[in-house]
Parts: structure tokens; sequence; C-alpha cells
């Protein structure tokens, strides 16, 4: 896992720099490593500074949750969304591709993931924001699923994502957690879990 500190850049906000260094320290130390204290080092922050972005541990993580959700966005980029012409096989394609990079380069944000949902079913305020932020992930693969001719997209997107997030959880804090599988290999799984939604 980069542990290395995210340095500031003019394109990277003292806010970002602080919600970075919480993943980075939810994904290495988990709920009970995340201070307002230790975010100013893992930052190389002056002390306080984390305190003057998020005053409370409320508010520090909703701006982690904040910041992951953009990350996670960003995944993929723009020209890499499937086509909703191209049917099954570029949605598959799509997939594969960011589910991959999740796995490879993107593990520390599975793991804060993980520590910030869990810590969502304690807090309701927390609940709301990680859940109103999912849906910016759902939407557009239900828009994806009716494209290629679901006849219950919501259905088949909560199946498609269900498939994506448990062999990330497998491969990254579970049974396979020292296997990656190649991309092709994850491209071929949801092929066959697509088709047979769509196509069964």
């Amino acid at each position: 896992m980069n542990t290395a500190r995210p340095g500031r850049t003019p394109d990277r906000s003292r806010a970002d720099l602080v919600a970075d260094a919480a993943i980075t320290l939810l994904a290495g130390r988990g709920l009970r490593g995340l201070t307002h204290r230790a975010v100013d080092e893992a930052a190389g922050l002056p002390a306080g500074s984390t305190s003057n972005v998020a005053r409370t541990r409320a508010a520090l993580l909703e701006a982690a949750v904040r910041r992951h959700a953009q990350r996670e966005a960003a995944l993929l980029l723009p020209h890499e969304m499937p086509d909703p012409a191209g049917g099954l096989d570029a949605l598959a394609d799509v997939l594969a591709l960011a589910l991959h990079r999740s796995l490879t380069r993107h593990r520390e944000l599975a793991l804060a993931r993980y520590e910030l949902a869990l810590e969502a079913n304690r807090r309701p305020e927390l609940r709301t924001v990680y859940d109103t932020l999912g849906l910016g992930f759902r939407a557009p693969l239900i828009a994806l699923m009716t494209a290629a001719g679901s006849a219950e997209p919501e259905r088949h997107a909560m199946s498609a994502l269900a498939w994506y997030d448990g062999m990330l959880f497998s491969c990254v804090a579970g049974q396979y957690h020292t296997e990656v599988p190649e991309q092709a290999q994850l491209r071929a799984g949801f092929a066959e879990l697509l088709r047979g939604m769509l196509d069964g």
C-alpha cells in the first residue's frame, strides 16, 4: 500500500489534502487510528490544521466520505465510459477496467470504503451522506442496463454492483486477498453475469 504523504498541489485544496490523509489513515490504521492529530501528521500539516478544516470527528468522517466518492468517480476517465450502443460487451469491458484498477492501483480506497461504510451504519447523518453519494454510481449503471435492453434495470444493476463489490472485498480483504485476477478474467466474469441476466 502506498502510504507516502500526499503533497499539496495547486489543483488540490487543503481540505482535499486533509481528506486524502484521512482516507490513507482509515485504510492503514482503521477508525481507531483516525484522529485530527494523526491527519495533521500524515498530511504534513502544522498541528491544528485538520481542526480548522473539520472541527469535529463527524465532520472529518463526512469530508473523507465526500472525497472518497470523488476519487472513486475518477477511476474512469470520461472518454472511457461505455457507449450505451455498445451493449453488453462494452459494459463488461468498462466494469472490468474499473474493478481491475481498484484491485491494483487503488486498494487503499477499497479498504477505506469498508471502514466508512461500517461507521455509516453507526452514524445516521453519515449514512445519509454515504447513500446520497452512492446514487451517483448507481444511476449511470441503471441507465446503461436500460440501454442494454434490461427489462429490470434496477434489479440487474444491483446484481452487477453486488458482483463488483463481492470481488473487490474478496480480493482486497477476504479469502483471495493475496490474489488479483487479470483484467481479462474479470471481464469474462462480468460478461457471464450480464449475459445470464439480460439474455437469459
